[in-house]
């Protein structure tokens, strides 16, 4: 369950151009990066932020202790909710800058992503377009099959090398051919910070290093991240064990540390982690598991049940999770076919090899319902501030997708001001 929909935290960013400017509007980002440096002047705008309700210093009932002390106070934490405090902010805000014929782009990357199209799907006399980044909208309801993301993580690696790959794949039974008796010395040999209570630990550890190297694989313009544990341990000679060709490749992809924290990924008092487990435990749940060997992870399938009980066990007895709830909400099943009948004006985007990527839309639905995706990219990289060295291909992605939310604005504008010469006219 380590590959699931992580945890950028979706702080907000309102934008707003000056009423002086010859095109208008208003755009408000789900990220918690800000928009390419590029992209702000060719779109006319400035920066301000909101935050999510309960992430950050957005926390009612007084303090994050009251917020977070039982399911009462934190019944207020959910999607649909968060989406109405933008709803309600946007209106305000236009109203006390006068600028209530100003146009608003929802932007928004992974959950913030996901906020974004359905915020254009909620509120379109709101939003009059939407940029969805790396936005797994079908990663719910068992629209997919479970282990999707894991299997584009496994495609990443064997792309990169298929020596890496099988190591990897090998490395899992050599781990649980050690019994409890072994744990000190599997400790000491990944170097670890504290000792590990099962085998488990330190799987999961791994699981979560493949995943994010693979979900944020060339963030930085010609730097795979994959590729760099790969020659970790393919640099290791063939007759090293399996082990320590893992260790290498850890090594490689951390900076060879004096030890490793195998909490880094999921800090127990971390706020934003314990926010994210209540979504998932809640509203946001996906159905994250291995049922099939097809992936250079262990078989490990999911089990609904199993997962209620965890989050009750978290949460108490009377937590009821609600499993259906966002294809309920905002749709899912047969996506196609839904948003024709209702939907328009949003860009689902994805790099491809990002797992989240197969969570996405990666067909046109319509004219104005556009998927633009690249080969290469990863987890929101086209949202992330450009850099000189930026390939021509992210460079592509990023001009394509402004030239459709100018053609948003161009439209709105030309509506409105035809509404305005005719209301003259009256």
């Amino acid at each position: 369950m380590h590959c699931q929909e992580g945890v950028g935290v979706p702080r907000e960013m309102i934008t707003m151009a000056p009423k002086s400017l010859l095109v208008r509007f208003l755009m408000l980002l789900f990220i918690s990066s800000v928009v390419s440096a590029k992209m702000r002047p060719r779109l006319g705008v400035q920066t301000k932020f909101k935050e999510h309700r309960y992430y950050g210093s957005s926390v009612p009932f007084g303090s994050w202790e009251e917020a977070f002390s039982n399911t009462t106070t934190l019944g207020y934490f959910n999607s649909a909710q968060a989406l109405a405090d933008y709803a309600e902010l946007i209106v305000n805000l236009k109203s006390n800058l006068s600028a209530e014929t100003c146009p608003v782009i929802v932007i928004g990357g992974s959950y913030g992503g996901m906020l974004a199209s359905w915020f254009r799907l909620k509120y379109p006399h709101i939003a009059v377009g939407a940029l969805a980044s790396s936005a797994p909208i079908l990663d719910t309801d068992n629209i997919l099959p479970e282990d999707y993301a894991y299997v584009i993580v496994s495609k990443d690696f064997q792309e990169e090398s298929e020596s890496c790959y099988n190591t990897i794949q090998q490395s899992w039974s050599i781990i649980d051919s050690h019994d409890n008796n072994d744990l000190a010395f599997l400790t000491q040999m990944f170097k670890l910070c504290d000792p590990l209570n099962t085998k488990s630990e330190l799987k999961d550890y791994l699981e979560s290093i493949y995943c994010d190297a693979a979900q944020y694989d060339y963030v930085q313009p010609s730097i795979s991240l994959v590729d760099i544990i790969c020659q970790g341990i393919d640099g290791v000679s063939n007759e090293s064990n399996i082990l320590t060709r893992i260790v290498a490749g850890l090594d490689a992809y951390r900076g060879e540390q004096l030890c490793y924290d195998i909490n880094e990924y999921y800090p127990p008092n971390d706020r934003t982690i314990l926010g994210w487990n209540w979504q998932a435990c809640t509203d946001m749940i996906t159905s994250s598991g291995r049922t099939h060997n097809n992936t250079m992870f262990q078989i490990s399938p999911y089990d609904q049940n199993e997962f209620i009980e965890g989050c009750q066990q978290i949460y108490g007895a009377t937590l009821t999770p609600r499993p259906h709830w966002i294809a309920t909400e905002f749709g899912g099943h047969d996506i196609k076919l839904v948003l024709q009948n209702f939907g328009s004006n949003i860009i689902f985007s994805n790099g491809l090899r990002d797992p989240f990527s197969g969570g996405g839309v990666l067909q046109n639905i319509s004219d104005s319902l556009v998927a633009i995706y690249t080969t290469n990219g990863s987890h929101c990289l086209d949202i992330l501030p450009a850099n000189e060295a930026d390939p021509i291909w992210l460079t592509a992605q990023r001009n394509s997708e402004i030239e459709i939310m100018q053609g948003w604005i161009s439209e709105y504008n030309s509506i409105h001001n035809k509404k305005n010469v005719t209301d003259k006219g009256m």
